[in-house]
């Protein structure tokens, strides 16, 4: 790594951390709280606009729209930063780490364990971090070239229209739960049963709700539901896709072997996280959308601080 003074770094990043801690209150329990009443304005009008298509298609337009809108607040401004630990200090029941499930096909604990953990923990560490590539690109020279690397751009958008269903298979891929061998670094407390077990208990939930009862109960509108509800998660998978991608995997992002991280210090740790995260520019509404993924380096550098306080 290049000649820094980690320790003096460990300081600095730590007094920041401990200075937004320290402002972290009742403004951010009511900006959490505010953000999940709108998510459930965006979602119940979408699902009833929904239903007033066959009278004015427009408004069956506005409903797809409103319903992708509140699918991805629930997945990336509440879902996705509640169960990073940012609103434990609350004591809150629904809004909370342990607790908490959101609206995709992915289960909340296997998020937590490839995510919160592995991902934040080995950040772009090749061959630690499964999250680099997912397994199915090849995104750096760490990587040899295969054969398959010829179509991975349509690897890319098939991953990206399928995006909550690439998240929720990922842990198993990586286990090798249906295919291939398991490889030997893997330390997997979690049996493949129980992974099968939540993998389809959970994606059939989505399924069920999504493409099943949400339609029955629009009667004789099924159709106008049932397609509005997939285009609706169609767009808020690609726009969760774009945004993971574009913080992720960058030109400039670097990667790390697992050799020059062994015995890595806290200083080298918040290093290695700005070096491998990218921030993207927009206005306010962007990065609520984007559940304040656009900070992605300050995400890396603070994981468990409310995402509201990056900018």
């Amino acid at each position: 790594m290049k000649q820094v003074n980690f320790d003096q770094l460990a300081l600095q990043l730590d007094e920041v951390k401990q200075q937004v801690k320290a402002k972290v209150g009742q403004e951010d329990a009511n900006y959490i709280r505010k953000v999940i009443v709108w998510q459930r304005v965006f979602e119940w009008s979408g699902r009833v606009l929904l239903m007033l298509g066959f009278w004015q298609p427009l408004l069956w337009v506005v409903g797809v729209l409103s319903l992708a809108v509140g699918k991805i607040l629930d997945n990336m401004e509440i879902g996705h930063n509640v169960m990073h630990g940012q609103y434990d200090w609350m004591n809150d029941k629904f809004i909370n780490s342990r607790t908490y499930e959101w609206d995709i096909a992915c289960d909340g604990s296997s998020w937590n364990r490839v995510h919160n953990y592995e991902h934040h923990t080995y950040t772009n560490i090749i061959g630690k971090d499964r999250d680099f590539g997912y397994g199915l690109l090849r995104l750096s020279n760490d990587f040899r070239w295969r054969i398959k690397n010829l179509w991975q751009f349509i690897t890319y958008i098939l991953l990206s229209v399928l995006f909550q269903w690439g998240v929720s298979y990922h842990e198993m891929a990586a286990e090798r739960v249906f295919f291939g061998k398991k490889k030997g670094n893997r330390d997997n407390k979690v049996s493949h049963a129980e992974l099968k077990k939540r993998f389809f208990s959970k994606g059939a939930k989505q399924l069920v709700k999504d493409y099943v009862i949400f339609p029955i109960l629009a009667g004789p509108l099924f159709l106008w539901v049932f397609c509005g509800n997939l285009i609706a998660n169609l767009l808020r998978n690609l726009w969760t896709s774009t945004i993971i991608f574009c913080g992720h995997f960058t030109e400039h992002v670097h990667t790390f072997t697992e050799e020059e991280c062994k015995n890595e210090s806290k200083g080298q740790w918040y290093y290695r996280q700005a070096l491998g995260s990218s921030n993207l520019k927009g206005r306010t509404w962007f990065h609520i959308l984007t559940g304040h993924l656009s900070f992605q380096i300050e995400h890396h550098l603070f994981p468990d601080l409310p995402a509201k306080r990056y900018p």
